[in-house]
C-alpha cells in the first residue's frame, strides 16, 4: 500500500492535461522547455500527462505499450503504458517506462541528458551505469531538421 501512497504524494498539486491532443501539445512544450529534440519520446494516443513543477516529476500514460525504431541510432525502444521521470533542464532522471534493446536483451533507460549543448549529443543511461550517446539530430522530428537546415543556410 505504501507504494501508491508514495505515488500520490508525488502527483499531489500536479498540473494534469488529458486527451490525445493536450497530451500531444504538452509533452511537446516540455521537450522543448528541456532542450531536448521533439522527437525523443515518440509515445503514442496518451490519454493522460502530468507534470508537478515544485519536484519536477512528470508522467505521460498511453492506451496502450507501444516500440519505436530510431533509424538514427539503429536502436528499438519500448514504451510502457506510463512513463514517469523528474525533469529539469536537459536531463530527465529516474526514469520508469522505457526499455531499449541492445543485442538480445531489453535494457531500462533511467536518465537522458545533454551534458553540453554545443556537443550536440544526447547521453542515455542504464541502472548500471553504462551509457550511450547519441547525437541529438537523431531523435529530431523532420520539422526540426528542416528548421535546423533553414537556421544554417542563413547563417
Amino acid at each position: 500500500m505504501s507504494g501508491s501512497k508514495s505515488i500520490e504524494n508525488e502527483r499531489a498539486g500536479a498540473e494534469i492535461v488529458y486527451g490525445a491532443e493536450e497530451c500531444h501539445r504538452h509533452s511537446i512544450e516540455l521537450l522543448e522547455e528541456l532542450g531536448f529534440p521533439k522527437g525523443v519520446l515518440p509515445l503514442q494516443d496518451l490519454e493522460e500527462c502530468g507534470r508537478v513543477r515544485e519536484t519536477g516529476f512528470v508522467w505521460m500514460k498511453q492506451k496502450a505499450p507501444s516500440e519505436h525504431f530510431f533509424v538514427g541510432t539503429n536502436t528499438k525502444v519500448s514504451y510502457a503504458i506510463e512513463v514517469t521521470a523528474y525533469v529539469e533542464k536537459f536531463k530527465m532522471k529516474k526514469m520508469t517506462g522505457i526499455k531499449s534493446k541492445q543485442m538480445f536483451l531489453w535494457v531500462p533507460i533511467i536518465e537522458m541528458s545533454i551534458e553540453d549543448p554545443a556537443s550536440k549529443k544526447i547521453h542515455f543511461k542504464t541502472p548500471m551505469g553504462i551509457g550511450k550517446s547519441f547525437p541529438i539530430t537523431a531523435f529530431m522530428t523532420d520539422e526540426e531538421k528542416q528548421q535546423k537546415q533553414l537556421e544554417q543556410s542563413i547563417e
